[in-house]
């Protein structure tokens, strides 16, 4: 197998017949991975492919992305999981990634369940040209189980954990709220999946991603009707039991600055005031 290659096995359904393939190929992050101190300050790129297993022709026959695989929208999800996690290893990554990709669909937009996914990773200068190291797993919806937890807002996926971090899914209920809140010992990424989410009392539009340092008391409102998603990575695990409701300060909650990982068509209601420095 070349550097380059990338294998994509012939997968069929329970009937024997072939499932279709969706294939994101040549994405490349610049990211924390590996175990070597020089790794774990200085970002480096990491190249992901990936092939999706699905059925198709629902939305042939629909015309409607949620009969399919939304692939602008999970290219930017799956670059801030890269970006945010940190990882040790290729096969944590790896792992991450697959976890994500086959989780069934929960709040936010609808999308068609992924039943099988092939997951290559490369990291291009790991070995200064000399060579270029690569990981190819490939998992199975049913093989995998995903673990939830109720909380006050919702709930919460365990997407996956992993040594150091943990990826995340909170479903905030129509009328829920996240209220100010942060953990001391823990730094949280968040991407907001769909539109209609306040944070810090400000509309943010989907595919939105913000960093909270240690401790940074930070609040979603959810006034829709429907559900909302926000994924998250922590650092270290999510402790729910460690989690402390903080009081805002007198000057209100500092806002935040956010980072847009959906093409601008994709990213919904524009917040209701121009970004600023938090």
């Amino acid at each position: 197998m070349s550097a380059e290659a990338f294998e994509v096995p012939r997968v069929v359904d329970a009937r024997g017949r072939p499932l279709d393939v969706i294939t994101i190929r040549g994405l490349t992050v610049d990211c924390i991975v590996g175990i070597y101190n020089r790794e774990r300050v200085a970002a480096q790129p990491l190249r992901l492919d990936v092939a999706l297993f699905l059925d198709t022709r629902p939305a042939a026959a629909s015309g409607r992305l949620a009969d399919t695989v939304h692939y602008a929208r999970l290219t930017g999800e799956l670059r801030f999981i890269l970006e945010a996690c940190r990882f040790e290893l290729l096969e944590s990554a790896a792992e991450a990634v697959c976890q994500y990709l086959l989780a069934p669909s929960a709040g936010g937009p609808a999308r068609a369940r992924v039943l099988e996914v092939s997951v290559r990773l490369t990291k291009p200068l790991a070995l200064g040209g000399a060579a270029v190291p690569g990981l190819q797993v490939h998992r199975t919806a049913e093989e995998l189980g995903y673990a939830e937890r109720e909380a006050p807002f919702g709930h919460v996926d365990v997407l996956h954990e992993g040594v150091g971090y943990g990826l995340y899914r909170l479903r905030v209920r129509p009328g829920g709220v996240i209220p100010a809140h942060g953990q001391a010992g823990v730094e949280e990424s968040e991407l907001v999946l769909g539109a209609g989410l306040l944070l810090q009392g400000h509309a943010v539009g989907s595919g939105t991603a913000f960093h909270w340092p240690r401790g940074f008391p930070h609040r979603y409102d959810n006034p829709t009707g429907r559900e909302q998603t926000v994924l998250c990575v922590a650092r270290p695990r999510l402790m729910l039991s460690e989690e402390r409701v903080t009081e805002p300060p007198a000057q209100g909650l500092a806002p935040a600055r956010g980072y847009a990982y959906y093409p601008p068509e994709e990213q919904g209601p524009s917040p209701d005031e121009p970004p600023r420095s938090g």
